[in-house]
C-alpha cells in the first residue's frame, strides 16, 4: 500500500510537538493517546493495527495487534483522517521531553528499525510490527535491545526520543553504545547486544553489564536520555530511596 503524503512541522525546542496537514481523505496513524490537538474536518477511529493492509482478516489483526503488547504499546492504534474541504490540521506530542525525528521511509530503503517505545506517528500505508534480534547476545538481555519495533513503508514516520538526539552514518564502521541511547537505524545495520568488558568493568564500571553494537554502513539515530535512564536516576534521587538506604546502612553499622 502506497503511503499518503503529508505535510509537516515540527514545533517547540525540548519538549516538541509535530503539527500535521492532511489533505481532504488523507489520514495520518497515531500511537494511542499521542494527539494534541485536531482541527475541525479531523475525524479519529481507534483501530486494531495499522490499516496498511485493508483487507487484512480479523485473526490476522488480532495477531499483529497482540504482538504489540510484547513492546508495552497499546494494541490499538489510532487513524485520523481528514473528512473536510481543504487542508487541515492535527498534532502530537512526545510523551516525554526530547526531540521528535521525521524520517523519510524512502530515504532509508523502505523500512526503519526503532527502539520498542520510540514510535509516534506515520502516514497511512506504513506498517508498524515488531522485530525480534536473533541474536544471542541480544537475547540474553532481554527488555532494552531485543525486542524492537520494525516500520516499513515509503512515507513519513516520526519518531520520539530523549535528551539531544545525535544522527550518525557508519562508513563500514563500528560503534559501541548503551542499549538504552539507540533509538533508531536502517535495517542493513548489523544490531548486536554484548557484555561490556570484563566483570570488574561491568560491576565497578557504572557503565552497566552490555553495551549495544551497531556495524555497518548506514543511518543511526542516539538520544542522551533514554527515559529508562531518566527513572531509575530519579527513584535514586526520592526521598524514599534515601530513607532506604540510611537505614540499610544503619542496621549494617549496629550489625
Amino acid at each position: 500500500m502506497t503511503s499518503h503524503e503529508i505535510d509537516y512541522k515540527i514545533i517547540g525546542d525540548d519538549i516538541q510537538l509535530v503539527e500535521i496537514e492532511l489533505d481532504p481523505q488523507e489520514t495520518v496513524v497515531a500511537e494511542a493517546g499521542a494527539m494534541m490537538f485536531m482541527e475541525d474536518g479531523i475525524t479519529f477511529e481507534t483501530k486494531l493495527g495499522d490499516g496498511s493492509t485493508p483487507n487484512q482478516g480479523l485473526m490476522s489483526k488480532l495477531l499483529s495487534a497482540g504482538s504489540r503488547l510484547i513492546t508495552g504499546e497499546s494494541i490499538f492504534m489510532t487513524h485520523f483522517t481528514n473528512r473536510g474541504f481543504g487542508k487541515k490540521k492535527v498534532a502530537f506530542a512526545a510523551p516525554y521531553p526530547g526531540k521528535i525525528i521525521p524520517v523519510d521511509l524512502k530515504q532509508s530503503r523502505g523500512q526503519l528499525i526503532v527502539q520498542k517505545d520510540g514510535f509516534l506517528c506515520a502516514a497511512m500505508g506504513t506498517k508498524i510490527s515488531i522485530h525480534f534480534n536473533r541474536k544471542l547476545g541480544a537475547g540474553l538481555v532481554g527488555g532494552e535491545g531485543f525486542i524492537l519495533q520494525k516500520l516499513d513503508g515509503d512515507g513519513k514516520a516520526f519518531i520520539h526520543a530523549g535528551g539531544t538526539v545525535i544522527e550518525r552514518t557508519l562508513n563500514n564502521e563500528t560503534l559501541r553504545i548503551d542499549t538504552g541511547c539507540v533509538v533508531a537505524f536502517e535495517p542493513q545495520i548489523d544490531f548486536d547486544v554484548e557484555a561490556a568488558g570484563s566483570l570488574k568493568s561491568m560491576v565497578f564500571g557504572g557503565e552497566g553489564f552490555f553495551v549495544a553494537t551497531l556495524r555497518g554502513t548506514g543511518k543511526i539515530w542516539l538520544q542522551s536520555m533514554p527515559i529508562s535512564k531518566l527513572i531509575r536516576r530519579l527513584s535514586i534521587m526520592s526521598p524514599a530511596s534515601h530513607k532506604e538506604s540510611r537505614s540499610i546502612l544503619g542496621n549494617f553499622l549496629e550489625g
